[in-house]
């Protein structure tokens, strides 16, 4: 149970078309956005902030950062949420996926490229900062605005994670389930 109740329809105006907005057709909006409505500003600062739409990184590399991010910070919401809608979309099978959860950036399932997407994930998680070696990695990768991108995105999924675990989201029914073993 989550520790604050969604809302419930009807929700006022500016609400009800950000949802319909960002949901996929015939999803119901994810209790995280529901719940989320109970506050209004909070709200529209979240889909303000948020990363979904086209960025400097492509929709395969957001993907990654968002789903080793949630599955580093224990957020099967979140993470489950993405692996169901995107994971097929960016090419993820069951060993990208599980690739997410467990393991390190050298898996031989991901490019160099994304070996340090999920170097740098794993150095904010881990350290609160980036390591030289990981950064000398991204800048061999990726322009400055993909890795301020890849940076903004962890720390955005960061602050998700938190909330969801907080309230204690329970979990979508279709979004994917975190294996057994998910220590990375």
């Amino acid at each position: 149970m989550s520790r604050i109740a969604p809302a419930q329809p009807p929700h006022a105006p500016a609400i009800a078309e950000a949802l319909e907005r960002i949901m996929p057709p015939g999803l119901e909006p994810l209790v995280l956005f529901r719940t989320m409505a109970r506050n209004p500003r909070i709200f529209a600062k979240l889909f303000a902030g948020g990363l979904l739409d086209k960025g400097a990184l492509g929709l395969r590399q957001r993907e990654l950062v968002i789903d080793r991010t949630t599955a580093r910070l224990g957020c099967e919401y979140e993470w489950g949420v993405h692996v169901a809608l995107f994971a097929k979309r960016v090419g993820f099978g069951p060993v990208e996926i599980a690739a997410t959860i467990t393991g390190d950036g050298a898996a031989g399932c991901w490019s160099p490229p994304e070996q340090a997407l999920v170097a740098l994930v794993d150095d904010l998680v881990d350290q609160r900062t980036i390591g030289d070696g990981t950064w000398q990695s991204l800048t061999a990768h990726f322009d400055e605005a993909q890795i301020l991108e890849a940076i903004a995105l962890a720390g955005y999924y960061h602050t998700i994670s938190f909330l969801c675990n907080g309230l204690r989201l329970p979990l979508e029914s279709y979004a994917a389930r975190f294996p057994d073993a998910r220590s990375p």
